[in-house]
């Protein structure tokens, strides 16, 4: 019988490229940001915390080259971003994705403070 996953670990299988999307440190947020409605380039800033303008910018660009997002401009400062039909069906698994992370997320942060902890005191015990 063949392993299901086993397609996954080709170059050219569609679940490395999903992976490879939303591999992208800010590529989820953009998404599940424009899930609600159309936004422009300064409010997508202001709603995700951290992003520069400039990786902001090379995000939606690479998210438009993939199709799921489309860039709309009435004018040279009326531009807005929307997801594409495509795009939209990427919200309900980075849903899935962020109840996981609510669920699941303080266990992830309690492992790393301990296992640096742990390093720390085997740092010191070299020392």
């Amino acid at each position: 019988m063949q392993n299901a996953a086993g397609p996954s670990f080709l170059a050219d299988c569609p679940t490395r490229l999903t992976t490879e999307i939303l591999a992208d440190k800010w590529a989820a947020l953009v998404l599940f940001g424009l899930s609600q409605r159309p936004r422009r380039h300064g409010e997508l800033v202001d709603l995700i915390g951290g992003v520069s303008r400039k990786v902001l910018t090379e995000t939606l660009r690479r998210l438009q080259d993939y199709g799921l997002v489309e860039r709309r401009a009435e004018s040279a400062r009326q531009v807005e971003y929307d997801l594409t039909d495509l795009g939209r069906t990427l919200i309900g698994p980075i849903e899935t994705l962020t109840d996981w992370a609510r669920e699941h997320g303080g266990a992830v942060a309690d492992f790393q403070e301990s296992a640096d902890r742990v390093a720390e005191s085997a740092a010191h015990e070299i020392a």
